[in-house]
């Protein structure tokens, strides 16, 4: 199975036709609680990257506290940043 590439942007869209068969193809084939929703992380990853594209960016920071969204943000900007150093 190929990555997907997201295309997730603040306002949520719809997906093209061959974006629909990409995702439907590498979606959970149904929703099983094992030690969290679906069985693997790499499922979990797949939903939530479908559902951001379709909901956007905007919409899901509205789930939990803004703070942790931009401490969440400055780690990976601090991340991104020794990366590119020297």
């Amino acid at each position: 199975m190929k990555p997907l590439n997201w295309d997730i942007r603040r306002k949520g869209r719809l997906w093209s036709h061959e974006e629909f068969d990409e995702r439907i193809s590498q979606a959970p084939e149904k929703i099983e609680y094992v030690n969290g929703i679906f069985a693997g992380h790499r499922e979990r990853l797949i939903v939530l990257g479908m559902l951001l594209e379709n909901l956007g960016i905007d919409r899901a920071i509205r789930f939990g506290r803004l703070e942790d969204w931009k401490a969440a943000i400055a780690d990976l900007e601090d991340k991104q940043g020794s990366m590119r150093l020297p």
